[in-house]
């Protein structure tokens, strides 16, 4: 692959429109600004990262975790930039490269934008809704990649459909973005016949021709039957998703006391020398506050961590590049930086992930979607009931429900219960129970 190639403004739906021109804003930085504004984004706000929504004290939520992610992917894309030009400096489009950060800010702001409500657990509730619930008897009417996008329900696919579909009523190409920035956020560049025990993959049936595009003009090479490099820049935008949701949330953890003081503070230093720890301890001294203490900490942390990731993606530029880069950026960090990685991963799973009022959220998630799954599918399977007709009426028109295929008609399904915000899916959840009724 080569940088040239790779970053491209071209966007999709609109190829035909494409041409060189001169903006005060780039076209990437145009992204950006139309993921900000999208109705997709706003939803985000209301949609649980880990720790219950609402409550007394505000937690990171989709939204804010999303902004943080660009945030620390527009520094790291800058950090790349400035360490890799100089290679090409000879090269006349060698200032493409400034273009990274841009493209990183933008798929960071996008990555988690088809996650379902009520956190990672609305797509384990999805999939095995499928796999084990009442949604087994459609598996002998569709095909089998169709079977496995929807037993290995993926956010990360859904996250690209989102963004590439075209739903009625809307416009060809989804959200017309740039082709680097639709590849930026593709960590699994291949369908659900490859996901393995993971149950990871980057694209649906329906949105596999539409990868395939961008992945052919971009220049990401089909290494197997189905399976692709990855864009360089998925590196970027994976660490520094990593990196915001493993500190985010020990700080959101101390702020709720499930984690005390201490344990936080002694994780947050573990990033740090000797002599490093001396310095912060310092400025600590000075501070009363321990939510500052800690915010102060996480900001040193994970400035820590932009810079060993850009030397690591730097280091093995030419690697990632011919596509023979395994593993993460954090996991070639130095021991020090990687060591502590871990042990805030260890910490998160034990103690926050595994926490009372996380598992809560997660068995009310699952009731709600399940029964949700259950009577809207019904509907658009048998849409001549009298039932059937009523419910088909709060269904979006953007959703087709009255698609030709069976597969079409549960992805309309999957795309209203994706798409809707903790707060919604529980509302409706309660008026198609009869719990409550529109106001009077």
């Amino acid at each position: 692959m080569n940088w040239n190639q790779l970053i491209s403004d071209r966007r999709l739906g609109l190829e035909e429109y494409h041409e060189e021109r001169t903006h005060t804003r780039s076209d990437f930085q145009r992204d950006y600004d139309r993921l900000i504004f999208s109705s997709p984004f706003r939803r985000l706000q209301n949609k649980t990262q880990v720790f219950p929504l609402p409550g007394s004290i505000f937690v990171h939520n989709r939204l804010t975790h999303s902004l943080e992610v660009s945030s620390v992917g527009r520094s790291m894309g800058y950090e790349v930039a400035l360490r890799i030009i100089d290679r090409y400096r000879n090269e006349d489009w060698s200032q493409k490269l400034y273009s990274v950060r841009d493209i990183v800010a933008a798929s960071c702001l996008c990555h988690d934008l088809g996650n379902p409500p009520f956190g990672h657990s609305g797509e384990k509730t999805i999939s095995t809704y499928f796999s084990e619930g009442n949604g087994r008897e459609l598996s002998s009417l569709i095909t089998g990649q169709q079977w496995s996008d929807l037993t290995n329900f993926e956010g990360n696919a859904n996250s690209f459909r989102l963004l590439t579909h075209r739903f009625r009523g809307r416009r060809n190409g989804g959200m017309a973005m740039t082709y680097s920035a639709l590849a930026s956020i593709v960590k699994y560049p291949y369908s659900s016949l490859h996901s393995g025990a993971k149950g990871k993959f980057g694209f649906f049936a329906s949105e596999e021709e539409t990868f395939r595009k961008v992945a052919g003009f971009l220049g990401m090479p089909e290494t197997g039957d189905g399976v692709f490099s990855r864009h360089p820049l998925v590196y970027i935008t994976e660490a520094a998703d990593d990196i915001c949701y493993q500190i985010m949330d020990l700080e959101d953890a101390h702020k709720l006391k499930t984690i005390d003081r201490e344990t936080v503070m002694a994780l947050l230093m573990g990033f740090f020398s000797e002599k490093e720890r001396a310095r912060m301890n310092r400025t600590l001294s000075s501070l009363d506050d321990p939510n500052e203490k800690i915010a102060y900490l996480r900001s040193n942390a994970i400035g820590a961590m932009v810079v060993e990731c850009s030397d690591v993606f730097a280091d093995n530029e030419r690697a990632i590049l011919d596509g023979s880069f395994s593993g993460t950026l954090i996991e070639k960090t130095g021991s020090r930086i990687r060591d502590a990685y871990m042990a805030c991963s260890d910490t998160a799973w034990t103690r926050i992930y595994c926490a009372p009022e996380v598992v809560d959220i997660e068995l009310a998630g699952n009731r709600i979607i399940t029964y949700l799954l259950d009577t809207l599918l019904d509907a658009v399977i048998h849409p001549e009931k009298n039932y059937s007709k009523l419910l088909l009426n709060i269904i979006p028109g953007q959703y087709d429900t009255a698609a030709p295929t069976l597969y079409e008609k549960v992805q309309s399904v999957l795309d209203h219960i994706s798409g809707m915000t903790d707060v919604y899916a529980l509302d409706l959840f309660r008026k198609l129970n009869g719990h409550s009724l529109p106001a009077v």
